[in-house]
């Protein structure tokens, strides 16, 4: 029998949790963001310059999708030690990571200084940044979770996932900002220093604010549980998966890590084509400048900041599927609207594309914090959500900008790209559609196992129906 509902925590409580997983994951994604910003508009000049600039761009491109490599091997490291130390003391180190080796772009020689060895050292950073970020999700959506009321956890963890939107308006700002008052050659030369450099004051904050919340009190009971069970000789069958929630993962809840790597397949890709290959696109296809491009997705990415908290409310009261499903048809159905628009070269109608992209892009984003947190247990949340989330990345988000380039130079049209996003689209919709609804679980109830429905989750489905 399911374990009643934790009570809820006083709201000024969960607001200071909130606060700083959003403020955490904000300037991770910053951090991200700003790398493949880079990567189209500069790196390709700046580290690969002996290529043709399509070229460029691609191998630019290609070491903004080694960042997605090792975003696995930091979700499984990161998952291993989160369930066994605690969410807070992980995401700690993530952040540390992420903004050390951020800062360091900004002061890394170029080709100009250094040569070949330009993008090797780009290429290690870049290595460190996705291991970080791999660590940084699982961590910062479970804090929000397993602190929040029940009822309304699709709103409060949804908040955290504004982190990537707000990241990327931070990103894109200060980018745009620069191209604006600086000339190319001094921006090329210089500027696009800075904004990694700023990296460094960000996570200042960013610490400050995180060493402050407690660690979470579902975890709390899980690890006094899990250490009560040491003592007895039941437990001694399971020690092995205590110490290893990886095992525990793939033996109990494996189904669960698949159904989350399709829900991400639309969701990774959609995102990348719309925020990062869109700078490539709309350069050199549709004869639209580098500013007007920034200013589009800038514009659309304060929006996609505003509707998602509204999604995960959604996903409160009809469910966490309904409106994933919402969201991936519709990116789906979009990505042909979406290019033609574009090709217009007018701004009002790439503001408008950008826009509808990233509002459907949120229904699948926004309800995607709790619904991987409801998939797992406790002592293996973490990492179940981490590695189904991450591994996802490699085969979606990584080489999402590299394909649709190459696409691109292959065949000159925006024909394949937008069938290769409903390609994804479909895949998402099977996974979530042969998926459980989640929405009732409840996170304290520990021993849970793979699939299992607890006894008040069904019970509130069947008053709903």
């Amino acid at each position: 029998m399911a374990s009643a509902p934790t009570a809820p925590h006083p709201p000024a409580n969960l607001k200071r949790i909130v606060a700083a997983s959003l403020i955490g994951t904000t300037i991770e994604w910053y951090d991200f963001f700003l790398y493949g910003s880079a990567a189209a508009l500069v790196f390709n000049k700046l580290f690969f310059p002996d290529s043709d600039p399509l070229v460029g761009t691609l191998l630019s491109f290609l070491t903004y999708a080694v960042g997605f490599a090792a975003r696995p091997i930091g979700a499984l490291v990161f998952g291993h030690y989160g369930d066994r130390l605690g969410r807070k003391k992980l995401l700690v180190l993530s952040l540390l990571l992420m903004g050390g080796a951020t800062f360091a772009i900004g002061l890394l020689p170029t080709h100009a200084t250094i040569g070949s060895a330009a993008p090797v050292l780009l290429t290690v950073l870049r290595l460190v940044q996705g291991f970080a970020l791999g660590g940084e999700w699982g961590g910062a959506v479970l804090l929000v979770s397993e602190h929040g009321d029940a009822r309304r956890r699709g709103f409060w963890a949804s908040w955290p996932q504004t982190g990537a939107p707000a990241g990327q308006l931070l990103a894109t700002g200060v980018l745009s900002l620069l191209t604006a008052v600086l000339s190319e050659s001094a921006f090329g030369s210089w500027g696009w220093r800075i904004p990694f450099l700023l990296s460094g004051v960000l996570v200042i904050v960013g610490l400050w604010i995180r060493l402050s919340v407690d660690e979470s009190p579902v975890f709390k009971q899980a690890l006094a549980q899990a250490e009560a069970r040491k003592s007895t000789r039941a437990a001694e069958a399971d020690a092995g998966a205590e110490k290893l929630p990886l095992v525990s993962v793939m033996r109990h809840h494996w189904r669960d890590v698949l159904v989350a790597m399709g829900a991400r397949m639309a969701e990774n890709i959609s995102y990348y084509v719309i925020t990062a290959f869109i700078l490539v696109y709309a350069t050199t296809s549709a004869g639209v400048s580098k500013q007007t491009a920034l200013n589009a997705v800038l514009i659309a990415s304060a929006v996609h900041f505003a509707v998602i908290p509204g999604w995960g409310a959604l996903s409160d009261r009809i469910g966490r599927r309904p409106v994933y499903l919402l969201g991936a048809a519709g990116v789906g159905l979009w990505m042909f609207p979406f290019f033609s628009l574009i090709d217009t070269g007018g701004f009002g109608n790439l503001l408008l594309a950008v826009t509808v992209g990233l509002v459907l892009h949120g229904a699948m984003y926004a309800p995607q914090a709790a619904f991987f947190s409801e998939m797992f247990a406790t002592r293996m949340r973490y990492s179940g959500a981490s590695i189904g989330a991450q591994f996802a990345s490699v085969a979606a988000g990584a080489p999402a900008p590299l394909i649709a380039t190459a696409l691109l130079d292959a065949y000159g049209s925006s024909t394949p790209i937008a069938l290769y996003v409903i390609s994804a689209a479909i895949l998402t919709l099977i996974a979530v559609g042969v998926a459980k609804e989640t929405r009732h679980r409840d996170l304290a109830d520990v021993e849970r196992s793979a699939g299992a429905e607890p006894t008040a989750a069904r019970a509130a489905d069947a008053h709903t129906v």
